[in-house]
């Protein structure tokens, strides 16, 4: 990874944070300037890893899924692979790869919405293997299609099928063949995707599912530790995890709950710590800053939370609709889904209320929801829309 790059699913930490500083602390009220914008990525919804000068993201055409390559400084195209099977799964009519690639190396791995999961060298994006979630492992597609990212540890790349085999598998990387699979834990996937951390002296990776918080050993499958919390519909965000603590949330008035872990002579406990409504987060994702949670709550509208308590500090729900969050250097970037339209603001990241400190509107909007997640990688901003994607020069002169 250089400087500020972005190379997977949430940053490099996947929790939703960058590192830079030096960003623009007030937008000019036409927004930050637009450095380029690419077109024809296809059909999708995944967003962007930025790895060593190129940009990674997937989307579909023409029947068929396929990962795309830009360059960095100027958007142009550097190369196409196949991904897999094109479609919508599910109702609603929502087509297109939903997961963000995972850039190691001189490799990349990424998911299609049908549970293909393909190797491909960065350089040219040349296929060095390819599975099936499905075939391979035994899992099935979630009800609108897989949208994990996978997870990369060491030597192996990780995902979750789902299903009886074992609901996550890990991989060696360079040649596809299976490791292990997680045959305690066996829950159906969802939606969210895989948190490598280390509790009580073992490396594990927390994954939450339609039935469970889970945390998985990363070195040989081994359940850990496991707390039962019931989702609705669809179960999408991924877990925040600091320290001894897991705070997880989603949608369709569920809300969301924080568990401590503990690890003694008996192995791994866990409790919880409390659960509420007051983040009911559909699939923009959360992230903590400092002692707060932040995030859109379907009932709430924005909200900070304290993390270890769940108590509300503020709500701001008339401001900015709906959309996914990011953070960086102070602030807190939103992005609006709106079918209609896509406000991008800028806000402090603070408990002390909402302080908004520039926006704008994507220009071009393809009339679709904005849903994939905000990226910000060696000073610029990028978004994407459908075939579009646009950089934004966000680095304080």
């Amino acid at each position: 990874m250089v400087g500020g790059d972005w190379p997977q699913w949430r940053g490099p930490n996947r929790d939703g944070k960058s590192s830079e500083t030096g960003l623009l602390a007030q937008w000019p009220s036409s927004g930050p300037r637009l450095v380029w914008k690419a077109d024809r990525l296809g059909a999708g919804y995944a967003t962007v890893a930025v790895s060593n000068g190129r940009l990674f993201t997937a989307g579909e055409r023409d029947k068929e899924s396929f990962v795309t390559a830009l360059s960095e400084s100027d958007g142009k195209l550097l190369w196409t692979a196949p991904l897999g099977k094109a479609g919508a799964p599910g109702w609603g009519g929502f087509a297109g790869p939903r997961c963000t690639p995972t850039v190691d190396g001189d490799r990349l791995y990424s998911l299609g919405q049908y549970g293909e999961l393909v190797c491909l060298e960065v350089a040219t994006g040349k296929e060095v293997w390819r599975k099936n979630l499905v075939t391979d492992f035994g899992g099935s597609v979630p009800e609108w299609g897989h949208s994990e990212s996978p997870l990369v540890d060491g030597n192996h790349v990780l995902c979750t099928p789902g299903g009886k085999k074992g609901a996550v598998v890990a991989l060696n990387k360079m040649t596809g063949e299976i490791v292990w699979q997680s045959k305690e834990f066996t829950d159906d996937a969802q939606y969210s995707s895989l948190v490598p951390t280390s509790m009580g002296g073992a490396r594990l990776c927390v994954q939450l599912t339609m039935a469970s918080v889970a945390g998985i050993s990363l070195d040989n499958g081994a359940l850990l530790w496991r707390a039962a919390r019931k989702g609705a519909v669809a179960v999408i965000p991924t877990p925040v995890v600091h320290d001894d603590c897991v705070y997880v949330t989603s949608g369709y008035n569920i809300g969301c709950n924080l568990f401590r872990v503990s690890s003694g002579q008996s192995g791994f406990q866990v409790q919880q710590v409390y659960a509420n409504k007051i983040v009911a987060n559909h699939h923009g994702g959360v992230v903590l800053v400092g002692d707060h949670i932040y995030g859109h709550s379907d009932s709430q509208g924005w909200v900070c939370q304290e993390f270890m308590t769940g108590k509300a500090v503020w709500s701001e729900k008339s401001k900015v609709g709906k959309g996914s969050i990011l953070y960086a250097d102070g602030h807190l970037y939103l992005r609006e889904e709106d079918k209609g339209k896509s406000s991008i603001v800028l806000i402090e990241a603070t408990p002390a209320g909402y302080k908004e400190k520039g926006r704008f509107e994507q220009p071009n909007h393809s009339g679709k929801e904005a849903w994939p997640h905000p990226v910000i990688a060696n000073g610029k901003l990028y978004l994407r829309d459908q075939e579009l994607l646009f950089c934004y020069d966000v680095k304080s002169k």
